[in-house]
């Protein structure tokens, strides 16, 4: 069991640092290539994440699942095939995707980019990097094969060391590619932000060489195994990789659901822009919404959701014994962790968002467009945690089909209403193009919940109601807070200034918060004993 604990504990910390040297990594990275030059590489990266996400996710988690089971049964030689077919599988998938997305770049760009005047960036520019950054799909499906092999056989080190490797080769060769090109040798933005899609396959290509010299480790052990076991399950391969996909169907959904929602806005923020005479915005706009503000929005995002999560496993357990009233109680504290964390820090961050904005990225000379657009956009982050917790939890209570239902439903309102909000609203049309979309989904998902198991939310309702006026108490004393430092610190233009505030705001707002939530006994009765440890900040 300890091992267990460990290697959990291993990989969720590797994917954490993996997901925060991702966000950090944007901070310098806007300060070398720009608005125009992350909004480039925003438009190569959201379609290449689309066919990564169907191409990977939840295959490793599947994968170790289908090894795990039969290697339980004694029976190596069935999760080896597995492993066989896979990796053939993956390798053909990969290679397909990549000629997909290589020779359709052209055609993706031109619905991209329709007009080119008033704007920095051409067709021929989102074209090139978009090529660039598909060389990646070449690897990256079979590698994910090769972590849920280990990760089959309750080995998380080779997933960890990969994933880390892989992203600080990726970031390294982005950062460093795009000081040399602007930099060092004078070249343009476009070459750089080329580059820097680049660094996709480098750093997948890095974790893969990892990943084999764990294979060239372990492969004594593993086939001395195969060679020692009696009997196997003669299971055709038509059935293996059923089995396969019906576990990892699931996860692809939730992994898509975002990538869509930037899709559609890539196919549509320009154009309409260029509708209503705002062509000159376009940049600005979606670097702020999709890229820069995106990155800070899921911060809170990826943390209440990997707590949330956790629950999940011991739920499907549960509901499979029928105890309905510990099913009620697990179903209500997956989705309270996500209220409890998400909900203050998205309206924390939308109030200081000017703030936030401009000490990360700087640019204070546009604070009124990108700060007033991260302030809308940070509490769409609530839906993206409830979507991703609401269609695991229907996952655990044999739901997960109709999590096909909402994910469509939102893309449709998404695709339907998009342009028209742009036309109405500018660029935080597609603010509320995703909110509205978004939130259907979940609104979907949690109806479905309640009746497929009769579940009643009028306790997550209640203490949603308790969170919102904690809230608002941590809101008050923000304001009050920017109010007096405005007298004598000028957050709005200097960007050192802004980084003070910002650090002030979050540690008063933040703290006010915290007391409210732990003197009332919210956080003990949400997350648990773990809240004990502010025993030491509030109980001197």
């Amino acid at each position: 069991m300890s091992n267990i604990v460990r290697g959990t504990m291993l990989l969720t910390g590797a994917t954490f640092l993996s997901k925060f040297l991702g966000m950090i990594y944007v901070i310098p990275f806007n300060g070398l290539v720009g608005e125009t030059g992350v909004t480039l590489f925003s438009l190569a990266y959201t379609p290449y994440s689309i066919l990564i996400s169907i191409s990977t996710i939840g295959v490793p988690l599947a994968v170790s699942k289908f090894v795990s089971k039969y290697n339980a049964l004694n029976d190596y030689e069935t999760g080896m095939r597995m492993f066989k077919a896979g990796i053939m599988l993956m390798a053909i998938t990969g290679f397909l995707a990549f000629l997909a997305l290589f020779f359709s770049a052209d055609l993706l760009a031109g619905y991209m980019i329709t007009n080119e005047e008033k704007g920095e960036i051409a067709p021929t520019d989102v074209t090139m990097v978009i090529r660039m950054v598909s060389f990646a799909l070449l690897i990256i499906p079979s590698m994910s094969i090769i972590r849920g092999f280990f990760q089959g056989y309750q080995s998380m080190g080779p997933t960890a060391v990969s994933q880390v490797v892989e992203q600080i080769i990726r970031i390294g060769f982005i950062l460093l590619s795009a000081f040399i090109v602007i930099k060092v040798v004078g070249g343009s933005i476009v070459t750089a932000v080329g580059f820097a899609t680049f660094a996709a396959f480098l750093g997948a290509f890095a974790s893969l060489l990892v990943l084999l010299v764990y294979w060239r480790k372990r492969k004594r052990n593993i086939y001395k195994q195969l060679q020692q076991q009696t009997h196997t399950h003669d299971i055709p391969t038509k059935e293996l990789f059923s089995e396969l996909f019906r576990y990892a169907g699931p996860f692809v959904l939730v992994g898509i659901a975002v990538p869509l929602y930037q899709l559609v806005d890539q196919f549509t923020l320009e154009r309409a822009m260029t509708a209503i005479n705002q062509k000159e915005l376009f940049d600005t706009a979606y670097a702020a919404i999709n890229f820069n503000g995106h990155k800070l929005v899921i911060i809170p995002v990826t943390i209440a959701t990997g707590m949330s999560l956790a629950i999940i496993p011991a739920m499907t357990k549960t509901y499979t014994h029928q105890n309905r009233s510990m099913l009620y109680q697990q179903i209500n504290q997956a989705l309270q962790i996500v209220l409890v964390l998400v909900v203050p820090a998205a309206v924390g961050l939308s109030t200081l968002s000017d703030e936030a904005y401009g000490a990360l990225f700087g640019g204070m000379e546009k604070l009124e467009t990108t700060g007033t657009l991260l302030g809308w956009y940070a509490p769409v982050g609530l839906f993206f945690a409830l979507f991703t917790v609401s269609a695991s939890i229907l996952q655990g209570i044999e739901q997960q089909r109709f999590a096909v239902i909402s994910l469509s439903a939102g893309v449709l309102i998404k695709v339907l209403f998009n342009i028209q909000l742009i036309y109405t609203f500018g660029p935080k049309g597609i603010i509320f193009g995703t909110a509205l979309a978004a939130g259907t989904a979940v609104a979907l998902n949690l109806w479905r919940i309640q009746a497929s198991i009769g579940f009643s939310f009028r306790q997550t309702f209640k203490r949603f109601l308790l969170i919102c006026i904690f809230s608002l108490l941590m809101i008050l004393v923000i304001l009050i807070a920017k109010a007096i430092f405005a007298t004598f610190l000028d957050y709005e233009t200097s960007r050192g200034a802004a980084v003070l505030m910002l650090i002030i705001g979050v540690g008063l707002g933040g703290g006010v918060y915290l007391w409210f939530s732990y003197e009332s006994t919210l956080l003990e009765r949400v997350l648990g004993d773990r809240v004990r440890v502010l025993d030491r900040l509030f109980r001197k």
